[in-house]
């Protein structure tokens, strides 16, 4: 790996295995995860002027903008430039955010991003999410599987390892929502694609139809040649 700070921009369906992925890179890499939305919370939480902004389009039912969310990151990335292995999680969501970061990339110069492009069936992806499990405890909402071979199971059925709540299915989770979900993510997708093939960022294909520790270890052989 050089010096300069490598962020890893994972893109794929919901059920992909992208926040497995992302939790094996953070595990074995030394890879910072960058979560929008655990960021979001820690905004508004501490009630900083950014957090504010957020808390007031998220209490009058409004989207929040696009300029805030770029803000927010680029933000954190300017405060933790030290940090040499980054995985952005929900973001760019939109083109106006990958533009955004595409902009700030240029002046940071230090700033390596890989694309990283998780393909898989849409059929499978729906398999995998109907068979997902989240603790009904909002404190830990850990995530399980029950699809076979999946290494999530959880040790006793229908109820969390590390709470002991009940599992539940989430309405996201559901069939109808699951396919409209892929949906809207295949619109956003493209767009952000078509985005960064046009601004020359490399990119890795990685099909998402195996077992994770696969897809991991052809990430893992890709990073050792940049």
């Amino acid at each position: 790996m050089s010096e300069a700070t490598s962020v890893l921009l994972f893109f794929g369906l919901p059920g992909s295995g992208k926040g497995t992925l992302s939790a094996l890179c953070t595990q074995h890499l030394s890879y910072e995860q960058l979560s929008t939305g655990n960021l979001c919370r820690e905004h508004i939480a501490k009630r900083s002027e950014i957090g504010k902004q957020i808390d007031f389009a998220i209490q009058s039912g409004k989207l929040v903008d696009d300029s805030l969310i770029t803000s927010m990151v680029l933000e954190w990335f300017t405060q933790n430039i030290a940090q040499k292995r980054v995985i952005l999680d929900g973001f760019p969501r939109t083109a106006i955010q990958a533009q955004g970061l595409d902009e700030f990339v240029k002046k940071a110069q230090n700033l390596k991003p890989l694309l990283v492009q998780l393909t898989i069936a849409e059929d499978v992806v729906v398999d995998r999410l109907g068979a997902r499990r989240t603790c009904s405890n909002r404190s830990c909402q850990a995530v399980y599987s029950l699809a076979e071979g999946s290494g999530l199971m959880p040790l006793v059925a229908g109820q969390c390892d590390t709470c002991s709540s009940a599992l539940i299915t989430r309405r996201d989770d559901e069939t109808a929502a699951i396919k409209e979900r892929l949906k809207l993510y295949r619109a956003h997708e493209q767009a952000l694609l078509d985005f960064y093939a046009g601004a020359g960022y490399p990119k890795l294909q990685l099909e998402a139809n195996r077992p994770i520790e696969q897809v991991f270890e052809d990430l893992k052989q890709h990073l050792v040649k940049i």
